[in-house]
């Protein structure tokens, strides 16, 4: 049976010294339960549940969410009302199964109710299965790369997200002085994201138009420093620590503080609007993160693909070994997968090739004959369209699991982004344009975009597993299960939403009602451009792919630098502010080793508690958003008046911001004092 008190070796988040070896909580040569009727049912439930809160808020809300920490939160707390406490391992299946929830509606939402906003034919069948063959393709491209990202990376990635799921896990399990201090932090870091996030308390982005001598710098200039407040985004730039959080905000600073500058210099007299702007905007009008959006993002865009593709060629040999030891297991029965300790045994990999092969003959099927049908030439284009869909999921999911390995942001928008541009060009020349073409061009974004959140995501779950010592061949099939329902609920929820509310407006949806969906709106805009033969930013695009090459050539790592470039400032400022706070925890203790270890400790569960208590807190606020829109809820009101928050900060504006900034302060110190409280003996 399970032992009680599991907790996380010294060594899970350092790298491993010469001869040194990782024991999980749970040893290899120990059996627990781990895929039962209990998890298996409780994670479906969690799956389909989480779909459709998942989707319904991010189209309705435009709010999306992360489920895997609200579920490993209710896992951990609907296993003990079992009579026999539910396990480690149980419950990490739990996760497993859910949190496809959270991956398929990240892949989905971005681009298919495009469909709908452009007017094409859709159907169920086509939603779910574009989900579907998406997030099975994820799934399969990324079991080969398991073993070399989640063991023998070991201590190389910080694993954010990860970490604060195991930890959420962990002190679920142990009880005690950890779950108090995990428990503690997730209700500080919960509070204080939750008046920012529903009752906006103070501004959630503290930038520098607020402090009146800068303020004509931003505008004149296009110079502005930007600064998320909320407690999560601290609390993952702590667990990434100074040296990645440097390197992402390095790549922020290149954009925002010479490109957007830049930008705006040269185009400040311009009398006619500069591609790809397609609305007449001219750039001396825009502020400088109008021109962060039109521009210069796109020249992020250019690095992460120019860094991803640099990062397939280094690793190559990775990715030759992984799926040669699945043809020796597929020719010779021999090979890692057939043997071996539990906590490294794979899904056959014999079945990984299989699995491959099914599905791509699946996704030739589905726009041969679902799809295409009669259109031109549709043997040609399906096959067109089974390439840009295998190739770009193929090569860029290694991109997307180093990414939510290094910041715990995948960038799944701006790769495809790039897909629906590289299958435009090739739909066009092969002769499909107009409303079949954006169809097919949408369809394909909408498998990869599902692929690629699939991978991203489904690292972090295998990396969990990893620490706590699950078998990875047992949460491979619960995502692939996990991935089945959500697909299915995904689909059935925007198309129910579609004809409840609508993404357009008509006679049957006033525009009040209509649904937000800012991602496909942008999507649905892209496309629609591309197929009416609009010019592609290639400049802007090459631009990245120069700056990624310097980079590399310099030693920088390219894929951090990139993803800075391309994710918004006020996002990864913080990380290195949440950095800085774990460099100087660290050198507090001045140089002795157990006691920097003991707080270094305790600071990642309190990073961890801000990103659990932001994640549930934004559950919370997004369903109390979506409330008050159909119903009054006076109480909202009086608590901003009896709290005086409102009288405080005026929400937004230049008081918000300050206040805003104040109360981060104070955030911040707090999270040192507290990481500073640890004992060595705990």
């Amino acid at each position: 049976m399970e032992t009680s008190h599991r907790t996380l070796p010294e060594n899970a988040y350092r790298t491993l010294k010469p001869g040194e070896t990782y024991q999980p909580p749970v040893p290899a040569a120990e059996t627990v339960p781990e895929w039962t009727g209990r998890s298996v049912v409780l994670g479906l439930v969690m799956a389909v549940v989480f779909s459709a809160a998942a989707a319904f808020l991010g189209l309705k809300v435009g709010q999306v969410f992360e489920a895997a920490i609200p579920i490993s939160i209710l896992a951990v707390g609907f296993g003990v009302m079992f009579k026999r406490r539910s396990t480690l391992l149980e419950n990490v299946i739990v996760q497993s199964i859910g949190a496809a929830s959270g991956l398929v509606v990240a892949g989905s939402i971005f681009t298919l109710p495009a469909l709908f906003i452009l007017g094409l034919d859709v159907n169920l069948v086509k939603l779910f299965l574009a989900a579907l063959l998406g997030g099975a393709l994820g799934i399969v491209f990324l079991i080969p790369l398991r073993r070399y990202f989640v063991k023998e990376m070991h201590g190389e990635f910080p694993f954010p997200e990860a970490t604060a799921t195991t930890e959420v896990l962990v002190a679920g399990e142990a009880g005690g002085k950890q779950a108090r201090v995990l428990a503690a932090a997730a209700a500080v870091g919960g509070v204080f994201d939750f008046v920012i996030i529903h009752f906006q308390g103070w501004a959630e982005v503290f930038t520098t138009r607020s402090l009146g001598f800068l303020e004509g710098l931003a505008e004149k200039a296009k110079l502005v420093f930007r600064l998320d407040v909320l407690s999560s985004i601290l609390g993952l730039g702590y667990i990434i620590g100074l040296k990645y959080s440097s390197i992402i905000c390095a790549g922020s600073f290149l954009s925002w503080f010479l490109l957007v500058p830049l930008v705006g210099h040269f185009g400040a007299h311009l009398g006619v609007a500069v591609p790809p702007v397609s609305d007449g905007t001219l750039i001396g009008s825009m502020s400088a993160e109008q021109i962060f959006r039109s521009y210069v993002r796109h020249i992020g865009i250019g690095a992460i693909a120019a860094a991803g593709i640099m990062g397939i060629l280094r690793s190559w040999r990775i990715i030759v070994k992984a799926f040669s030891l699945g043809f020796k297991e597929l020719f010779a029965g021999k090979g890692p997968s057939n043997g071996g300790e539990r906590t490294d045994r794979d899904v056959p990999m014999a079945w990984v090739i299989g699995g491959i092969a099914v599905v791509a003959v699946a996704i030739w099927v589905f726009f041969r004959f679902g799809v295409l049908g009669s259109e031109g030439r549709p043997t040609t284009l399906s096959l067109i369209a089974l390439g840009v869909v295998v190739v770009i999921s193929f090569l860029f999911t290694t991109v997307a699991a180093r990414a939510i390995a290094i910041v715990g942001t995948n960038p799944v928008s701006g790769m495809t982004l790039m897909t629906l541009i590289l299958t435009s060009v090739f739909m066009v020349k092969a002769g499909l344009s107009g409303p079949s073409g954006m169809l097919a061009a949408l369809l394909i974004g909408g498998v990869v975009c599902t692929a690629l959140s699939m991978a991203g995501g489904f690292v972090t779950d295998l990396k969990v597993g990893y620490w706590l010592g699950a078998t990875p061949a047992v949460q491979e099939r619960s995502k692939m299960l996990g991935t089945i329902f959500a697909a299915l609920t995904v689909g059935s929820v925007i198309l129910l939403l579609n004809q409840s509310y609508g993404f357009v407006a008509s006679a049957q949806h006033p525009a009040s009602e209509v649904l937000v969906a800012p991602q496909a709106n942008a999507m649905a805009a892209v496309i629609k451009t591309l197929m009416s033969n609009e010019p592609v930013p290639w400049l802007l695009y090459g631009v990245g792919v120069l700056i990624a090459l310097t980079m590399q050539m310099i030693g920088v790592p390219t894929l951090a630098f990139a993803l800075g470039m391309y994710i918004p400032l006020e996002l990864n400022a913080p990380l290195v502010v949440g950095g800085l706070v774990a460099h100087l925890v660290q050198k507090s203790a001045k140089g002795n080793e157990k006691v920097a270890s003991a707080r270094s400790n305790r600071g990642t569960l309190i990073a961890s508690g801000f990103i659990a208590g932001g994640a549930v807190m934004g559950v919370i606020a997004a369903l109390l958003k979506f409330l008050s829109q159909g119903f009054d809820l006076p109480w909202v009101g009086l608590v901003r008046a009896n709290l005086g928050v409102n009288l405080l900060a005026n929400g937004e504006g230049t008081r918000g911001e300050l206040v805003a900034l104040a109360f981060y302060l104070g955030l911040v110190a707090y999270m040192f004092w507290d990481a500073k409280r640890a004992k060595v003996e705990e």
